[in-house]
């Protein structure tokens, strides 16, 4: 069994990674996934929230914003809305981002629940990007 599979990441604006990894952690919609070499083909849909690269050894930390994964026994293709590395986050930005979106949350009690869904969307990306972000700085 090979001991790396190879790992893309494409947004929308780019091919944000395509690289040999050890190994894959992403956060799919009914919970955390684990991709190893050899793992068994599959496809999920992501929810945001925060992504590992394992590659050399090290941990590489993402946040995306949803999409998908389709997993083969050494090719992973994860196709998402954003994702962002930890290095590539302003953190003041996202935690400006993180108030607008509860202060939005706090408005739209009587709003329409697709008001209500944007910005509770706002907030998770805003949540995820902070957490990734301090990752990278500790």
């Amino acid at each position: 069994m090979a001991e790396t599979l190879l790992f893309e990441i494409v947004t929308p604006e780019r091919l944000a990674f395509s690289e040999e990894v050890e190994e894959v952690v992403v956060p799919g919609t009914l919970g955390e996934l684990g991709i190893l070499p050899g793992h068994v083909p599959f496809l999920s849909t992501l929810q945001p929230g925060v992504m590992m690269v394992r590659q050399d050894g090290r941990e590489i930390y993402y946040a995306v914003s949803g999409g998908f994964i389709e997993v083969h026994e050494d090719h992973v293709i994860l196709l998402a809305e954003t994702a962002e590395r930890a290095d590539e986050i302003d953190l003041e930005r996202a935690l400006a981002s993180k108030a607008k979106a509860e202060e939005i949350l706090k408005d739209v009690q009587d709003a329409s629940e697709l008001k209500f869904k944007r910005a509770d969307l706002r907030l998770k990306r805003a949540l995820t990007r902070e957490e990734v972000a301090r990752r990278s700085r500790s």
